[in-house]
């Protein structure tokens, strides 16, 4: 594929892992947070917001600018793409319901919410997984056949500009700690140099920091890139 002349589908396929990773990885981490101790539930309920909001963001890339391009071009999929929609619809109910558990949890890292919160968690996860690979497997072909490059690009930036900028690294150690080689220097390649240098200089450590913070173990060994 020419990733210059064509919808870069690889980069959701990336995108994809990292919810199928943080969502299977998060009920467990809410199971072991001990009754009471809410230094713990404040640090896991910061990291379960932001991955909500991420991939409420996510999602509404979709509904804004994609279903709707796809729904006029492809009406032979039409019941597909609905079916997209109704997903979408009950992954949303499951962020309200996580929403809603997560500040009297942090305050109070009590035992009931901690289990309702891990509950809700595999739901949601369980949900994800089907539509995701569905999305793959059904609708990625689709975009590249009928949405030009600057399409998919400004779907691609919708939910980029809606990351916080003090959490960039981060969030790209994320996308980057379950890429291929060729998905990471495809990636650092759409960056301006500066920023590929501080992921090197700085982010790296960043992000290894903030898995041993989350998960309590260190991770990830990331590709020497040839852009830095």
């Amino acid at each position: 594929m020419n990733i210059d002349n064509s919808p870069a589908i690889w980069e959701m396929v990336v995108v994809h892992r990292v919810f199928r990773r943080e969502f299977r990885l998060a009920p467990e981490l809410i199971r072991q947070v001990a009754p009471g101790d809410t230094e713990r539930a404040g640090t896991l309920a910061a990291y379960l917001s932001e991955m909500l909001t991420g991939l409420h963001h996510h999602h509404e890339a979709e509904d804004k600018l994609l279903w709707p391009v796809l729904l006029g071009r492809v009406r032979l999929e039409s019941d597909l793409i609905h079916t997209m929609e109704e997903q979408h619809e009950r992954v949303a109910g499951h962020i309200s319901a996580l929403e809603e558990l997560l500040p009297a949890w942090r305050a109070e890292a009590d035992a009931d919410r901690r289990d309702r919160l891990a509950d809700t968690l595999l739901d949601l996860h369980e949900e994800l997984l089907v539509h995701l690979d569905q999305e793959e497997e059904r609708i990625l072909p689709l975009v590249a056949e009928h949405l030009t490059k600057a399409e998919w690009d400004t779907l691609s930036e919708y939910a980029r500009a809606q990351l916080p900028k003090d959490r960039l690294l981060i969030q790209l150690g994320a996308l980057l700690e379950d890429a291929t080689p060729w998905e990471q220097e495809a990636f650092l390649a759409l960056m301006p140099m500066a920023a590929r240098v501080l992921w090197r200089l700085v982010g790296q450590r960043q992000y290894r920091r903030e898995c041993q913070k989350i998960r309590r173990r260190t991770v990830v060994a990331f590709h020497a890139s040839k852009h830095t």
